[in-house]
């Protein structure tokens, strides 16, 4: 191909999808297909709800559009400019979330018998995609932070003892970070893989920021690992429910379109495509800068956290070149057990009386999601919120529970225990019995 062909094709400003939208917006095309809203026109309480100008643009597949389950054109352009921005050799466009990426990246590595090494702490997903295929998890136990009560990441002798005691196993899978935006040592794990033949897939539902920031980790492609499940709608921009799904250059990408058509909608949401778009356009052009603001606020906010006392939220002080190899400095994560109440009070204290929706508590920890749409005032309102709980709520601690782990025995594959015959028992009277379901 003319070199200069090529670069004006990869010219990070174009959005191909979002372009043939507003073409065909302007066309007065009469829809003898699918919607059956037909542009808003049989659902008016919708088109009023959602506007005009989506529903105008809720259409099918059609020519001038691509197809996603078989892109030529617009779609296509689409995925190539993606994969340039984030460093892949290839990607494709997710409308089934980022669940839908990580089922097609064990889909893509595992068949029925094959083993998977994986972190206990990995997304219901992974498992989920277990019970698809019939694939085995070999698991990687990691560390607890006894004060924090979450999980770390793998170590990396961990992960080599993995390997050498199941040198048949067909994959290692890496989260790159944890919820709570631990990292393990993603570049050591991805030789480990290699040298024994493996692939390496990360799961980066929380880290579509590692493409586009400086000083944070590193992402998976740059890392070396062969799949990334990357979850644009989280700290990307992108509407929910839209994730692209990364390859490197030894996976072979007609097989993953293939896996990805075994479960994903033939029927693609173009108003998730044009955002997935979009948002690739704007973090191409502007993510550098953006993200170094949304870091620069979560490290403001943790020193004003910390500052309040009893609250403590962490930061990269964690790092230890191992469990926590790395840290997600844009994760404003708040342990709460000091003031004596648990993380999951706190969040619904926040929602209930300060109109503040975090993203989760759980035991011990909060956890408020920064990204690209985040302002200081909002994290000025939190801090203040978190400081007036504690005056207003903060309590003796003792008697709250502590988080424990107990490492699991792999009786049955999750395919074997899933579909097994099965009843509903109090948990005091399971002893001895196999767990058929995600819990």
């Amino acid at each position: 191909m003319n070199e200069n062909v090529k670069r004006a094709k990869l010219d990070q400003r174009r959005a191909p999808i979002h372009e043939a939208l507003e073409k065909f917006r302007n066309m007065r095309v009469v829809p003898f297909d699918v919607p059956g809203h037909k542009r808003g026109r049989g659902n008016p309480e919708l088109a009023a709800f959602l506007g005009q100008q989506c529903v105008g643009l809720d259409v099918n597949s059609m020519k001038p559009l691509d197809n996603l389950c078989h892109p030529v054109s617009v779609i296509r352009e689409a995925e190539e400019l993606a994969a340039d921005a984030f460093g892949a050799a290839n990607a494709f466009l997710m409308v089934g979330g980022t669940t839908s990426s990580v089922q097609s990246m064990v889909l893509t590595a595992c068949k029925r018998g094959d083993e998977i090494i994986l972190p206990r702490n990995v997304h219901r997903s992974v498992l989920n995609a277990l019970v698809l295929c019939g694939a085995v998890p070999v698991y990687v136990n990691p560390e607890v932070d006894h004060r924090l009560g979450i999980s770390l990441g793998m170590k990396r002798e961990q992960v080599a003892k993995a390997i050498r005691e199941h040198p048949n196993a067909v994959a290692v899978l890496v989260n790159n970070p944890t919820y709570y935006g631990i990292c393990s040592d993603l570049r050591a794990i991805v030789q480990m893989a290699h040298d024994a033949g493996m692939l390496c897939l990360a799961d980066e539902a929380h880290g579509t920021h590692f493409y586009f920031g400086g000083g944070l980790p590193v992402s998976a492609m740059a890392a070396g690992a062969d799949m990334a499940a990357v979850s644009m709608h989280k700290s990307g921009g992108s509407l929910t429910q839209s994730s692209l799904l990364l390859i490197g250059p030894n996976v072979h990408a007609g097989y993953v379109r293939q896996i990805i058509n075994l479960t994903q909608t033939t029927s693609g949401s173009y108003l998730l495509m044009s955002s997935l778009d979009i948002s690739r356009r704007n973090l191409a052009l502007r993510g550098r800068k953006v993200f170094h603001q949304v870091a620069d606020m979560a490290e403001y906010a943790r020193e004003e956290i910390n500052a309040v006392g009893g609250y403590y939220a962490f930061g990269k002080e964690l790092c230890n070149g191992n469990s926590v190899f790395d840290f997600d400095t844009t994760k404003l994560s708040v342990h709460t057990l000091d003031i004596g109440l648990a993380g999951i009070e706190v969040y619904d204290i926040l929602r209930d009386e300060y109109d503040i929706q975090i993203e989760f508590g759980d035991i011990g920890n909060i956890l408020a999601y920064l990204s690209i749409g985040d302002r200081p005032q909002e994290v000025e309102r939190l801090v203040s919120a978190l400081a007036e709980i504690k005056r207003r709520y903060s309590t003796d601690g003792t008697g709250l529970l502590s988080q424990e782990y107990i490492d699991p025995e792999v009786a049955a594959s999750p395919q074997e225990a899933f579909y097994a015959p099965k009843k509903s028992l109090p948990l005091r009277e399971t002893e001895g019995m196999v767990c058929s379901e995600f819990v």
